[in-house]
């Protein structure tokens, strides 16, 4: 079979190498690979500035956002042949920490957690793969053409769980969300915005393109504008930060309505500077009870809400995320970034 693999590190290179397909154990799903988004993880990974090779080795399996279609299921799984699923990127820490034992490993507190395709674990990027009934969740069948959106939207499943739980400390009943950045989570959290009856806003520095269109055949709203005068406009009760621009974090932090919730789910660069009134943020958060919180990664039920939520979009909507398809071959492609770009995907199965 053939599957693309990276070598993390200084001097990173990728390939499509020839394997031999995987053994399923007692208690795992054989799968076919039917596709593989691409994120910034990825293309980190791919630029030898993250990721880490099992032990042994100095490469691994590619790719952490998976799809395909069972092969083959223990008896009594739940699966079946023929069935969608995707696979969970994360594992528990073998510790294991209280968080990874209680099932939060989404939440490890000791980091010794692996990661399907980033650290640790080979990916999914292969024409067979091979998941612990356990970590696989199944997708509505109508979802082949998108489901490689799963793991995207888990995470932003979780950031929603996350506004949740910190509103529920007293009376919580926002009606204004901003999203900040239109990439694929940022669009995907102003899916589930709008599927919560809220009042959508996203902001992106494009001014055309298929994010507005995108935006706009949500029923939500576009802006394009200094974040600084959005916040001032909105003062939003929920504001998800997908871009990890540390002045669109600062001006979000100060910008919302009273008892605001900020969940950041973008990474900023470590060595950028900007001048930020410190003591301002400082009296709004506390003055206003604010809460700013950060937000990475999913566990199974965040995967599962995830799952729920995009069987219930437009598939057309969800289809016009993937911008781009790659066939496996050609995945050098699938890295180097387009203008119109939203999501980029690696087809695996030769289509």
């Amino acid at each position: 079979m053939r599957a693309l693999t990276v070598r993390p590190g200084p001097g990173a290179s990728m390939e499509v190498r020839e394997l031999p397909p995987p053994d399923p154990g007692p208690q795992e799903l054989l799968v076919r690979g039917l596709a593989l988004g691409v994120c910034g993880t990825d293309r980190e990974i791919a630029d030898g500035r993250y990721g880490t090779a099992p032990d042994g080795r100095d490469w691994m399996v590619a790719g952490h956002e998976s799809l395909g279609r069972v092969e083959q299921a223990p008896p009594g799984s739940g699966f079946s042949p023929g069935d969608l699923v995707v696979g969970v990127v994360r594992r528990p820490d073998p510790v294991p920490c209280g968080a990874c034992a209680r099932g939060h490993f989404d939440m490890c507190r000791n980091g010794r957690y692996r990661e399907r395709g980033i650290k640790e674990l080979d990916g999914y990027g292969a024409q067979y793969w091979t998941v612990e009934c356990d970590y696989a969740v199944p997708l509505d069948p109508r979802l082949e053409h998108v489901g490689t959106l799963l793991e995207p939207t888990s995470v932003v499943a979780k950031a929603w769980r996350q506004v949740d739980l910190v509103g529920d400390r007293s009376w919580f009943e926002p009606r204004r969300v901003l999203v900040t950045g239109a990439g694929p989570v940022g669009l995907l959290a102003a899916l589930i915005g709008v599927q919560r009856g809220l009042e959508v806003h996203v902001l992106d520095r494009v001014e055309r393109g298929p994010k507005l269109a995108l935006v706009r055949s949500l029923g939500a709203t576009y802006h394009s504008a200094d974040v600084r005068d959005v916040m001032d406009g909105l003062r939003p009760d929920v504001v998800i930060e997908a871009t990890g621009a540390a002045q669109v974090v600062f001006a979000a932090m100060s910008g919302t309505s009273p008892y605001g919730v900020l969940c950041l789910t973008g990474v900023s660069p470590a060595g950028r500077h900007i001048t930020v009134d410190a003591g301002m943020v400082n009296r709004d958060l506390v003055l206003e009870n604010d809460v700013v919180v950060g937000s990475v990664n999913a566990n199974l039920d965040h995967y599962r809400q995830a799952a729920a939520a995009l069987a219930r979009a437009d598939e057309g909507w969800l289809d016009g995320l993937v911008t781009r398809r790659v066939p496996l071959e050609r995945f050098r492609d699938a890295f180097a970034g387009h203008d119109d770009d939203v999501k980029v995907v690696i087809t695996l199965d030769g289509s």
